[in-house]
């Protein structure tokens, strides 16, 4: 948690239009951000400007540019800045960031009611699977767990990850689950399997130890026998 005393402010201006992996690189930008556990991050819209091409974009009445800078801001404590700051450089592309130093006087406190890529290499031979067991009711900030941790894992760069809903089962507390005709389970079983190279996934775990109150979580070594992914050209959707 950020605290009063010195730290650093970083500003990272990218297009409007830009994109990273399929999404808003700004969007992608504040994902990583959250799901790294930045104290706040701010998105802010320029109405006006121009950047490195020296064209002057502008907003109009009919057409709305999408060449427009965005604009991310947060502030953290040096050692947080230094962990993040090559991967915000790559995710930023031809975009500026821009680091300050600056002085916390009065660091944003919780309220009492208040209780996340480049394009992955072909792999292939030894790697590690990462399964996350919870239930289908569990929540993390006000949405359901498991969508939680799917955008967490894509906002870290995880090679990808499946969702799976158990159909009969039961875990710590021993009661069983179980779909019926007329009935479906409200807290079925559910499990998350992401396979990646044991670095990645390591890097993560502190990000699931936030996330996951009560679960399993194990890692098991595996051979990779075929790795393939669609070219960004290819895709539809």
């Amino acid at each position: 948690m950020l605290t009063e005393g010195k730290a650093l402010k970083v500003s990272i201006t990218v297009s409007e239009g830009a994109m990273y992996h399929g999404a808003s690189a700004y969007a992608s930008i504040l994902d990583f951000l959250f799901y790294r556990g930045v104290s706040g991050a701010t998105v802010m819209k320029g109405v006006a400007g121009f950047g490195a091409d020296h064209h002057l974009h502008t907003t109009g009445v009919v057409e709305v540019s999408d060449k427009l800078p965005m604009r991310i801001e947060f502030i953290e404590t040096r050692e947080k800045v230094t962990e993040l700051l090559g991967k915000l450089e790559e995710m930023a592309g031809s975009g500026l960031i821009d680091v300050q130093e600056t002085n916390v006087v009065k660091a944003a406190k919780f309220s009492k009611e208040q209780k996340a890529a480049p394009e992955h290499m072909k792999m292939e031979g030894k790697a590690r699977m990462m399964r996350i067991y919870i239930g289908e009711s569990d929540r993390w900030q006000e949405k359901p767990l498991h969508e939680a941790l799917v955008q967490a894992m894509r906002a870290n760069d995880i090679a990808g990850v499946t969702v799976y809903r158990g159909v009969l089962g039961y875990g710590a507390h021993r009661r069983v689950h179980k779909e019926k005709p007329l009935h479906l389970s409200r807290d079925a079983s559910i499990m998350l399997s992401a396979v990646d190279t044991e670095d990645k996934l390591k890097s993560f775990l502190p990000v699931v130890d936030r996330m996951v109150e009560e679960g399993l979580v194990v890692l098991s070594d595996v051979d990779i026998i075929k790795y393939s992914w669609r070219a960004p050209e290819l895709e539809t959707d």
